[in-house]
């Protein structure tokens, strides 16, 4: 069995479900609603619905003849104490990287044109 925090990421690894997430911040909403924006039948929008709901992120609710979804945000808590742990590395300086990166994919040309030793 999968533990729920194998199940939240494995939810939040998909874009359409982050957008959905994302959609739901806002309000609860109808299952056609959400569905709306993207371009893809009824039942696969059903399908990330049911992957979301498994793994907590969301709870669904029948009213009346409409199915409602609901942004359940505790359910990250798990996930955001996991990666708060990383939070204690600095944050990579992107420039600096990137720069490093150039000069390093540049070494191995500039060795074949003789400029190294």
């Amino acid at each position: 069995m999968q533990s729920s925090l194998d199940q939240i990421f494995m939810a939040l690894a998909d874009p359409t479900r982050r957008a959905i997430l994302s959609m739901l911040l806002e309000d609860d909403m109808a299952v056609t609603d959400v569905a709306e924006p993207f371009q893809m039948s009824l039942a696969a929008v059903s399908k990330h619905l049911g992957i979301l709901a498994a793994a907590g992120l969301i709870s669904q609710e029948k009213r009346g003849r409409v199915k409602w979804c609901k942004l359940e945000p505790d359910s990250l808590r798990d996930a955001s104490v996991w990666m708060q742990a990383f939070g204690q590395f600095e944050s990579v300086n992107l420039d600096a990287f990137e720069r490093f990166l150039a000069v390093e994919l540049a070494a191995p040309d500039a060795q074949t044109e003789g400029e190294w030793p």
